[in-house]
């Protein structure tokens, strides 16, 4: 990939780029240039709601980042949420939502109204405050005479509130057309305070008629759906698709979302502003506007996350009382492009590079600074791609993943460093990316045996990318004896539950035995503990 200059007059035009710029330009730049700066809808229309016809929460409902005494609610009006216009006007539309403290909403705790605007693709983001911390609400919305399905969700306990246990879960990875979202159904039947999704939320690749791997017969999809996503309607219409899944659907209605995304969500191995192939940055910069507007559009995300034009601050911390401090990573959007043309490579100077970055120097240090004022019992670092050393052979020369930490040397060391400066004794990480799951010692220099373990890694494996997989990868003897510090290795779809608690913090992982096909059972593949104060995992 040829580099392309992080030029600030590029991010400008990409932000204000306006109608008559719409008219002017050529090629793909003039496909994405609505994707930026769309006309404000103060004078629009209002639609009646009571004259719509068809359900407009085909999408469903979610909410996320729960906060001490708050939470944010999401929903997407479309009743045709294939089209490009979700089958709705280029209008507002009122809506009244809902927030009770039992599924019947009996009793309520807080109502209001807002409005889906058109130039959001009719999403809406409630964020209510005021409500009592540490506990679950439920909520809803109608329009007209329509109503949602309904959502629980949970606010977060107080900053300084003592509580003994904290459950969630991690996800990754998953592609409608590599199979069905099953694991999905069986997450929504667990008892979480809530789920991180690690990244790769979808795909940018085409969908075919049958849906890829799930071989409908039952119905086509548009031809629309079977092209690579570059538009900002190509996004909007693809995120359609994969939020219309009903196991998606379940999962997002029953825990609040916490999420932070990978690089397919925009374009594979995108490096900042650096696209996977030789396009001019200024076009990769309009599409990536476009992928992080649809992202925002349909995500349960706080107002401080909406973007500007190819901008959006996704990194954020969270805290659950003095348990747990979470800080979600943005790996991404601001780091060096991959050395050695990206792929596994032989690490060498340049992959070594003290001045490359994973995570730009602000996000680094404000993650750093972070844990400097950590309370908490446990800290936990949410992010994209493997921390943990991830040699493919035992012997010299070996490769490693130029687009994951490996090929990042100077930037994990920083990272690192900056955990044992701050006096970080109980240290997460969680990963999703790489479609197997993993489980990880972490140790300051993985290439010395002596050297401590200061914290452990967590991977989850996708919802369903790398269909099926297997439960013992071709390189599982090959991969384990080349990292001595991985203690699991398992290629089969599911996800990874954590449960955090004083002492200690157990890890389980749930896999399906099968996405090509729907209904498959969950089983727990495997289970670790590591101990507060005593880093390293074990089985049990």
């Amino acid at each position: 990939m040829t580099p392309a200059p992080h030029a600030p007059e590029l991010r400008a035009a990409a932000r204000h780029i306006g109608r008559r710029r719409f008219l002017t330009v050529t090629g793909a730049a003039a496909a994405l240039a609505f994707a930026v700066n769309l006309p404000g809808s103060a004078h629009a229309a209002e639609l009646d709601a009571q004259k719509i016809t068809e359900d407009p929460f085909t999408l469903g409902v979610a909410s996320g980042d729960p906060q001490p005494g708050s939470v944010l609610l999401w929903t997407r009006l479309a009743t045709r949420p294939y089209e490009p216009d979700s089958g709705l006007p280029r209008a507002k539309v009122p809506l009244r939502w809902e927030l009770a403290h039992d599924s019947r909403f009996a009793r309520i705790a807080r109502r209001g109204s807002v409005t889906a605007h058109p130039e959001f693709h009719h999403s809406v983001h409630v964020e209510v405050d005021g409500l009592g911390s540490d506990r679950p609400y439920y909520y809803r919305f109608r329009a007209g005479n329509w109503i949602s399905p309904t959502g629980r969700t949970r606010t977060a306990p107080a900053r300084a509130a003592r509580i003994s246990e904290l459950k969630f879960a991690a996800v990754s990875c998953q592609a409608y057309h590599d199979g069905y979202f099953t694991a999905y159904k069986h997450l929504a039947e667990e008892d979480l305070d809530a789920v991180f999704h690690l990244g790769d939320y979808l795909y940018e690749y085409a969908v075919n008629a049958v849906g890829g791997a799930r071989k409908y017969t039952d119905r086509v999809l548009p031809a629309h759906f079977n092209r690579e996503t570059v538009t900002l309607d190509d996004y909007r219409m693809r995120y359609g698709l994969y939020k219309s899944d009903p196991d998606l659907k379940a999962a997002h209605a029953a825990h609040p979302y916490v999420l932070t995304w990978d690089d397919h969500e925009t374009e594979n191995n995108y490096a900042g502003d650096i696209p996977e192939n030789n396009v001019p940055p200024e076009e990769f910069l309009l599409r990536r506007a476009a992928a992080y507007r649809a992202y925002w559009e349909n995500q349960p995300l706080r107002r401080p996350q909406q973007p500007e034009g190819p901008d959006m601050q996704l990194y954020r911390r969270l805290h659950f009382g003095r348990l747990a401090q979470f800080d979600i990573l943005d790996t991404r959007q601001y780091r060096s492009n991959q050395a050695y043309g990206d792929g596994w490579q032989v690490p060498g100077p340049e992959s070594d590079d003290p001045s490359r970055t994973l995570t730009g120097a602000t996000q680094e240090r404000w993650l750093i600074d972070g844990w400097k004022s950590s309370r908490a019992r446990w800290n936990v670092v949410p992010q994209q791609v493997t921390f943990a050393q991830r040699r493919d052979v035992p012997t010299t020369p070996y490769k490693v993943s130029m687009d994951a930490w490996d090929g990042y040397a100077a930037s994990r060391g920083r990272v690192l460093d900056g955990a044992a400066a701050a006096g970080i004794e109980n240290l997460m990480v969680l990963t999703g990316d790489v479609h197997r799951g993993y489980a990880y010692d972490l140790r300051r220099n993985f290439n010395d045996s002596a050297s401590p373990v200061v914290g452990t890694e967590i991977v989850a494996t996708s919802i369903s990318s790398g269909k099926d997989g297997e439960e013992r990868p071709a390189n599982y003897d090959t991969l384990r004896a080349a990292n001595p510090h991985m203690k699991f290795y398992n290629g089969r779809r599911g996800y990874v539950t954590v449960t955090l608690g004083e002492q200690q913090a157990r890890a389980d992982f749930k896999t399906v035995s099968a996405v090509t096909t729907p209904g498959a059972p969950i089983v727990t593949a495997a289970s670790f503990v590591t101990e507060a104060g005593d880093p390293g995992l074990k089985p049990v």
